[in-house]
């Protein structure tokens, strides 16, 4: 198909808040050899568009086009010779017209060019809605399970904020293999979310005291591991909850990025902390081809579901109300944002 010469995206010309978002027409990405070339029909919206947007995450240049996370269909493949004679390349199955996923920063616009490995095929049987919502956190969600503590049978684990598009994720993984599953969240609504997706046991956290029922509920002993998505506000009590020798996995910053601290606090109980990112899981092509195969093979087969809290439309009225709902005080969304292009 003959492609357009200028394409419509989310841009921002500095850092700021959400008033500095602008959907802007700009020319036709760049398409290098080893690139797929999609047209794109939905973004998912994250807490990581956040942070490039506020200058929490740095941006090399302005304007930039906000966004990492797009699903569609291919438009154009590769050139390389190399990359079409890779072996993994070939695994991945990519045709002109198939439905892919695709994690890459300054990807929210109509058509993007991106580097083969960051391009995920999407099963036949999957809606590239259902890709969009599920593929960051869903990657995020499995490799963190397997990689930044490996989550096992008889295993009791704290989610903070469990009702949240990652948090549900990391709920039906944790029931999955067994694992006692304990999440925080701000509402009873939301609670009751949380445990029809695999909590055990859900803590309040406006009027609970987080540390307190842990230990009760664990006998005094803590969690194996904490997954932290909100950083600043929940960072200190982890070490209050976590078991000798368990592992503290800072997944994000909702509240605020974690301020520095002192090494020693590990000692007392032997505590690892980890604050890993996605990207550095799938680093590479083969990395990215056995752990995308995971999540979608999970979401085909109904053992990760993909919930959807909204979608919104692609207009910078709908991205600028989509990313404050996100970031809302006391967690007003649960599960994934989307915007329809």
């Amino acid at each position: 198909m003959s492609l357009p010469s200028t394409v419509e995206a989310i841009t921002i010309p500095h850092t700021g808040g959400v008033e500095v978002l602008e959907k802007t027409t700009i020319p036709f990405p760049k398409v290098n050899p080893g690139d797929v070339v999609i047209k794109v029909e939905y973004f998912g919206v994250n807490f990581i568009d956040t942070y490039y947007r506020s200058g929490l995450y740095k941006y090399t240049e302005f304007p930039a086009i906000i966004g990492k996370e797009t699903s569609g269909t291919i438009v154009a493949l590769p050139t390389d010779d190399a990359v079409l004679s890779n072996e993994t390349y070939k695994k991945r199955g990519y045709k002109i017209g198939g439905k892919v996923a695709a994690d890459f920063l300054g990807s929210h616009a109509t058509y993007i060019s991106v580097p083969w490995k960051f391009v995920y095929p999407v099963p036949d049987s999957l809606s590239t809605k259902i890709a969009a919502a599920a593929a960051l956190q869903g990657l995020t969600a499995v490799t963190f399970f397997e990689e930044a503590y490996k989550v096992k049978k008889g295993d009791t684990i704290l989610i903070h904020t469990i009702a949240g598009g990652l948090g549900l994720l990391f709920a039906q993984l944790g029931r999955r293999v067994g694992a006692t599953v304990i999440g925080t969240t701000s509402t009873p609504a939301k609670a009751e979310l949380a445990k029809q997706n695999g909590a055990d046991h859900v803590i309040l956290y406006p009027v609970e005291d987080t540390v307190a029922r842990v230990l009760e509920i664990t006998n005094g002993e803590g969690v194996d591991a904490v997954f932290d998505g909100v950083g600043k506000d929940t960072f200190d009590n982890n070490f209050k909850l976590i078991k000798r020798k368990g592992t503290i996995v800072s997944v994000g910053n909702a509240s605020g990025a974690v301020p520095p601290f002192s090494i020693p606090r590990l000692v007392e109980k032997n505590v690892k902390l980890l604050r890993p990112t996605m990207s550095n899981y799938v680093y590479t092509p083969e990395e990215a081809e056995h752990y995308g195969k995971i999540l979608f093979d999970l979401v085909v087969k109904g053992d990760l579901k993909i919930q959807i809290y909204k979608e919104y439309p692609f207009t910078v009225e709908g991205v600028r109300q989509a990313q404050s709902d996100l970031t809302a005080a006391g967690g007003k969304t649960t599960g994934k944002l989307l915007i329809k292009v």
